[in-house]
């Protein structure tokens, strides 16, 4: 829901507030989107949106229309985690999609959902509704089960108080299967999931960690319900995951940090 314009906000959240109307599906929005989309009065609004334009964060088209700025695009590429991430993730990725020829997806954590910040597909891939930049639900998606798995306590918590949302008939929304789900998850760092964001989609999900490791991101194939063997994809898909992770300086003798929950009495694999 949109904000409204409270006594006392700064400038300054108020441009955030322009800035993050922008998003997957929303690249291109009018003033009466921005305002709409803010809860902004329109004047100031517009004045906001001029402003941005000058400093070069946001483009205006000939119709009025606003994109996204090349200057605030070159921002974001100087986040700390996406970015690298992101290039030592890609050679891997890549190699998955060449044997699988369908989405292969690495998420990190933002707030209650996993943010996709990259995605290699096909052609003749799996239609799925996800899309670069897009937000998955943590219960639900493979990448989604990983990063909440090796979340804090506190975060899974909050996910199942405020609903396990049933996208399909597949869906997991009994909290107690969820939290076994998520525990066997730890144990082997690894999640599968049949159908339960999109009908005849299955995923398969693994983790990825830094030096000190901690689960910094989650990687992932999108396959068509049975298009592949789920668990012949599986040893690929985890070999990848190590391998991300090494490069990003993690070594088996680290182990795997348990943010809050106890260690399980087998080793990690």
């Amino acid at each position: 829901m949109p904000r409204t314009s409270q006594p006392g906000r700064s400038v300054g959240s108020r441009m955030f507030e322009v800035l993050f109307a922008f998003r997957p599906g929303r690249s291109r929005l009018t003033l009466a989107d921005l305002t709409r989309e803010t809860g902004l009065p329109h004047a100031t609004v517009r004045r906001l949106a001029l402003e941005l334009v000058g400093a070069g964060a946001l483009d205006r088209a000939p119709d009025g229309a606003f994109t996204v700025g090349i200057r605030l695009w070159q921002l974001g590429t100087l986040a700390p985690l996406s970015v690298p991430l992101r290039t030592v993730a890609l050679p891997f990725m890549d190699d998955l999609h060449t044997a699988l020829r369908q989405h292969v997806q690495l998420a990190v954590l933002e707030g209650t959902e996993a943010v996709l910040v990259e995605r290699l597909s096909a052609g003749n891939a799996v239609d799925v509704a996800s899309r670069l930049g897009g937000r998955l639900p943590l219960h639900s998606s493979g990448v989604g089960k990983v990063l909440l798995a090796h979340a804090c306590p506190e975060l899974v918590e909050q996910v199942i108080a405020q609903g396990l949302s049933a996208y399909t008939e597949r869906t997991v929304t009994d909290p107690a299967r969820l939290r076994t789900m998520l525990a066997e998850c730890r144990e082997t760092g690894v999640a599968v999931v049949r159908q339960e964001t999109t009908p005849a989609v299955d995923s398969v999900a693994t983790r990825v960690l830094n030096a000190d490791g901690e689960v910094v991101a989650a990687l992932s194939v999108v396959v068509g319900t049975g298009s592949v063997d789920l668990w012949a994809v599986r040893p690929a898909v985890i070999a990848s995951g190590l391998a991300v992770s090494r490069r990003l300086g993690w070594h088996p003798s680290v182990g795997v940090r348990w943010v809050g929950f106890p260690r399980p009495d087998t080793q990690d694999r």
